[in-house]
């Protein structure tokens, strides 16, 4: 008998499966609160696993030819299905051209980011005044012409003469802080290492406040310090760290920024995902005098709040008594709570996302059913207005103190994000910039949605798809989430999901608990014991999609990333039979062990750990790892998952992908599971643009085939029945 390539590769895969799951001397065994969990893919967390660590040195060459053999499977079928090479070049006209960020001011200079068409990385730019000819001052794709070396943070001080700029390799976010004559382009001397992060510059660029990790192994280890230009790192004096022990040991540790003068340090620990302690000190006096006065302004409380201080007055954003925040004027000279003024007060009906500063101006970003709304406040409170918004999507504002003028970002499903420069105290806008993206001539339509959930709930949805779709169970439908961290899914621009939406695809983008939409209560209803809350939600989704007739099982698919990749693996065995594909990327799928791997500590207050027996109850009955069913039909997986990822252990993905190779009843011809590893990426960030559109190509690819937009791999297994592909839309500049 002959076998194709595909079919070798199939029948190897399938025999290492089968042999690693009957291997005794790979199963590990372990009681957790008098529960037996057995693992018998423990072995795939390679020498980073805790009871590992050093002992075998012949585990991670193991680990590696494994991931190998399935990248080689991942890779033979995804390219041998039809159409793979023209999407990826449709991808590339849409996602190669030129895009900038949205300008800061510093001085008379103003900064922002700008991708070249084609570049990999964005680089550093910077112009004399709006509408004077700009200047690459810093530019990492001449630093390293593979592309893989990224910028991690830009932040000039407040004249405009310095730039502290950090970077950072391969995705692995583990940046090193260099400084910069903005002038001249000169490199300065100083060079901090550690994942540098957050830096608050003194006035006159003498120096800057900074966060680090004392031991880039140990992402435990978080220091904030003051750095004195010209001076040898290891000179900064340390003025807050991270716990060493007790419960604040592992959460996200301290942060401070300084004030635009100078005179005051903001200073925060957190003490959970949504909640953190905050002091003020008088830094001028520590500098003149050496003596440290810091004043309590929350302490202990479960709120989340951060603020800018302008003169010795500190706008404080919290959610203290106030689920859907709130704006507080304090005076530092007596900071006590009976003299707080409440500026900007709590609405009922939206949710207080951000708040920026400008010269006399409060900006209030707020979400409304999950979309942005932007209203101007006097420093009193006075309201002056809305700020009036292009349509339904995501808006953020660059404001500074020093003055009125600001730049606004707004993006949606179908616009990309455009940068406005803005008057604040007038409301008038002007285009500063678009990119010249070749957007194709079908007319889309947005809506937005509520649903019930499981217990009732409403749940709010938004639906994107071409004009005229009808309603008749057969419209291919990606439907993702996210649910977690308090982070919200508003419109926002894609262009792997415009080319999905263009061909006859329907997207689904559910707003659910876990995620910030609705404040802090919606948070706080998907976390820890409330974590299925989010599963239901996602899942409820799905059987409204199918109820109200867009799409069926056949064609219903769900994609999710990081947490999100944990709410696709979850809904995968809990509800197997309602998806046709899924894709889980950069995920958590093991929730025994996650905290023993990275800075995943930093989640427990997320989603609790089994070190404690009543979150293991919690833990047990969802972690999708272990609700795996040997027998059951799964379908379609693509799991996918970063070598460098110092966030989410690529464990994770490595050992699903295998238990469910090992477990499916499906035709692995029909419906494979496959993983692909990226040896060169972390988490995404700093992930350069081929590679980008490599993912995307794959994740569309894989969606295409097996939701019927396309056949599937030839040669290999049959395409599954379903709408044939639409022939490719014709694309112009609106």
């Amino acid at each position: 008998m002959e076998f194709s390539r595909f079919g070798r590769w199939m029948l190897a895969l399938m025999s290492i499966a089968v042999g690693l799951s009957a291997s005794g001397e790979d199963i590990a065994r372990e009681v957790l609160h008098g529960i037996e969990v057995m693992d018998e893919f423990r072995w795939l967390e390679g020498s980073d696993a805790p009871e590992v660590i050093g002992t075998d040195p012949s585990l991670d060459a193991r680990v590696s030819q494994w991931t190998d053999a399935q990248n080689s499977r991942t890779r033979e079928i995804l390219r041998a299905v039809p159409g793979r090479e023209e999407l990826e070049s449709r991808l590339r006209e849409l996602m190669e051209v030129g895009q900038v960020s949205s300008p800061s001011a510093h001085g008379n200079r103003y900064f922002f980011l700008r991708r070249e068409a084609g570049a990999a990385q964005w680089s550093v730019v910077c112009t004399e005044g709006v509408g004077e000819p700009d200047r690459v001052i810093l530019d990492p794709n001449v630093l390293d012409p593979e592309g893989l070396t990224a910028l991690g943070s830009f932040t000039p001080d407040r004249e405009g003469r310095l730039a502290a700029f950090t970077l950072f390799k391969s995705g692995d976010e583990n940046t090193t802080l260099y400084l910069l004559d903005v002038e001249s382009r000169e490199w300065l001397a100083d060079e901090i290492p550690g994942k540098v992060d957050s830096v608050s510059w003194l006035p006159g660029g003498t120096g800057f406040v900074y966060h680090r990790l004392a031991d880039v192994e140990d992402p435990y280890s978080g220091q904030v310090l003051l750095h004195r230009v010209g001076r040898h790192h290891r000179q900064d004096p340390v003025l807050m760290e991270q716990e060493k022990e007790g419960p604040l040991a592992t959460t996200w540790g301290p942060f401070a920024v300084l004030s635009a003068d100078g005179r005051w340090l903001l200073q925060g620990y957190w003490t959970g995902t949504d909640s953190n302690d905050l002091w003020v000190s008088d830094f001028d006096l520590w500098q003149r005098t050496g003596e440290w006065v810091r004043q309590d302004i929350l302490v202990g409380e479960d709120a989340r709040s951060r603020g800018e201080i302008v003169g010795n007055t500190l706008f404080l954003h919290t959610n203290l008594d106030a689920p859907n925040g709130r704006v507080l004027a304090i005076d530092l000279s007596d900071p006590s709570p009976d003299r707080w003024k409440a500026v900007i007060p709590e609405r009922s009906d939206a949710v207080l996302e951000s708040v920026s500063v400008a010269k006399g101006i409060l900006a209030a970003e707020y979400l409304e059913n999950a979309s942005s709304r932007l209203y101007r406040f006097s420093y009193t409170g006075e309201p002056l207005g809305a700020l009036d918004l292009p349509g339904i999507g995501s808006a953020t504002l660059s404001a500074s103190v020093d003055r009125t003028e600001a730049f606004l970002s707004f993006s949606s499903f179908d616009l990309p994000s455009t940068i406005y420069r803005v008057d604040l105290s007038s409301g008038e806008r002007s285009l500063w910039a678009r990119p010249d993206v070749p957007l194709g001539e079908v007319p889309l339509e947005v809506s937005q949605v509520w649903y019930p959930s499981k217990d009732g709930t409403r749940v709010s949805m938004f639906l994107v798809h071409r004009s005229g779709l009808k309603r008749d169970g057969k419209n291919p439908t990606i439907l993702s989430g996210y649910g977690g961290f308090g982070i919200s899914l508003t419109p926002t621009f894609k262009a792997n999901l415009l080319l999905w939406m263009e061909d006859g695809g329907l997207l689904a983008v559910a707003n659910l608990r876990g995620g910030g939409e609705y404040g802090q209560a919606w948070h706080q209803a998907g976390m820890l014991e409330h974590k299925q809350n989010v599963f239901d939600d996602f899942i409820a989704a799905g059987e409204w999609l199918i109820r109200e007739g867009y799409t069926s099982r056949r064609y219903l698919g769900v994609r999710g990333g990081s947490n999100g990749g944990l709410l696709t693996g979850a809904a995968l065995v809990q509800r197997p039979e309602l998806f046709s594909a899924v894709v889980s990327s950069v995920p958590l799928l093991d929730m025994l062990r996650y905290q023993h791997f990275l800075m995943a500590r930093y989640w427990v207050p997320e989603y609790g750990t089994s070190e404690n027996p009543e979150h293991l109850r919690f833990l047990l009955e969802y972690s999708p790892y272990h609700n795996i069913k040997k027998g059951t039909k799964y379908p379609a997986v693509l799991l996918t998952a970063g070598e460098n990822d110092i966030r989410v252990h690529p464990m994770h993905a490595r050992k699903m992908a295998a238990r469910l190779q090992a477990a499916t009843a499906g035709d692995p011809k029909e419906d494979p599971i496959l993983l692909w590893v990226d040896r060169s990426s972390g988490h995404g960030r700093g992930k350069p643009l081929d590679l980008q559109i490599q993912t995307i190509a794959d994740e569309l690819t894989f969606f295409r085939w097996q939701l019927g937009m396309t056949p599937g791999p030839r040669p290999g297994p049959s395409p599954k029945p379903g709408p044939q592909a639409r022939p490719p839309v014709s694309t112009r500049l609106h």
